[in-house]
């Protein structure tokens, strides 16, 4: 059993030493433990001291690509490197490397695909209140749009199987957190959450540069996903609210022409007509969505068959059923 953690960095010369001494090297049930780093384009000596360090695998981007595309580069070196087991964690020393064990059990146990860790983010003292409320706000939509009862759903440390790794494709610019649960909630992959600790704040958040702007990259993901994932029902709650509105002028205009006044109330039927336009044409969005649904759907299996031929040399499909 193999297990790599990949480590995506940007400028961390000053906090991956503490993160990679953090990182246990025998965990029970685990037979090789190795380290991969994720360098996103850094400006200073990031390599060099993962270097130092002896960090067993480096994959570099030449410029910055972002956390997402450098989350989805460690998945594809790992799976190349035969990683059975594979964990995400941040460059900052934010979590405790030695809940890393903790993590991986549910996936050693096969009780889970996908495995993250909960910071109980109440219990953070550098976590502003505004930011455990909208964290706690932003986890319920994220519940209730991927089926899931993840209580953090944008911790990054977190434990997938090989299997799972496979699956995940993601297509956000900004962050794989909380599309990567939507994806796997659509996919009913099992996905687990066990406490983890966290370290004393070493550095801002790049990714969390203002709350708003947080909330507003986050909140385009999930609409985002949904729509991806369950487009007929999108489109249909957005059409009908249109025909729902649309039935109020026209029930206006209605109600003046049979009372012998509709001839001055004209701007109802227009506004009526307009809804009802819109609503239809919103609903046929719905239904051609769905069909490109589908077809994201084969496209996405048929990349999975290529991933298992090009990482496991075209092992059976069967030999993944669960």
């Amino acid at each position: 059993m193999k297990l790599i953690i990949q480590i995506p960095c940007f400028n961390e010369e000053k906090t991956l030493p503490e993160t990679v001494r953090d990182i246990p090297r025998n965990i029970e049930g685990i037979d090789v433990v190795e380290i991969l780093i994720i360098d996103d384009g850094s400006t200073d000596r990031t390599v060099t001291v993962a270097r130092e360090l002896g960090v067993d695998h480096i994959v570099r981007n030449i410029c910055n690509k972002g956390l997402a595309a450098s989350f989805m580069n460690g998945l594809q070196a790992c799976l190349a490197l035969g990683a059975d087991i594979i964990v995400n964690t941040d460059g900052d020393n934010q979590y405790n490397g030695a809940d890393i064990a903790k993590l991986v059990q549910p996936v050693l146990n096969h009780k889970a695909d996908i495995v993250i860790g909960d910071r109980q983010t109440d219990a953070i003292d550098h976590f502003s209140f505004t930011k455990k409320k909208f964290q706690k706000m932003g986890s319920m939509m994220v519940r209730l749009l991927s089926g899931t009862k993840v209580p953090d759903t944008v911790s990054g440390f977190r434990a997938f199987s090989r299997e799972a790794a496979m699956q995940i494709n993601v297509i956000s610019a900004y962050s794989y957190t909380v599309e990567t649960i939507i994806q796997a909630g659509n996919k009913k992959l099992s996905i687990a959450s066990v406490p983890v600790g966290t370290n004393p704040k070493t550095r801002e958040s790049r990714l969390v540069k203002s709350i708003p702007r947080f909330i507003i990259m986050q909140l385009s993901t999930m609409i985002r996903m949904y729509a991806m994932f369950k487009p007929l029902k999108a489109f249909f709650i957005i059409g009908s609210i249109c025909l729902l509105f649309g039935l109020i002028p026209s029930g206006r205009f209605l109600f003046f022409y049979l009372t012998g006044e509709g001839a001055g109330h004209i701007q109802s039927l227009i506004m009526a007509a307009v809804l009802f336009i819109i609503g239809f044409q919103v609903l046929v969005f719905g239904l051609l969505g769905d069909v490109i649904s589908h077809n994201r759907k084969l496209i996405e299996e048929t990349l999975l068959h290529v991933r298992r031929m090009e990482f496991d040399g075209g092992k059976d499909d069967d030999d993944y059923k669960g």
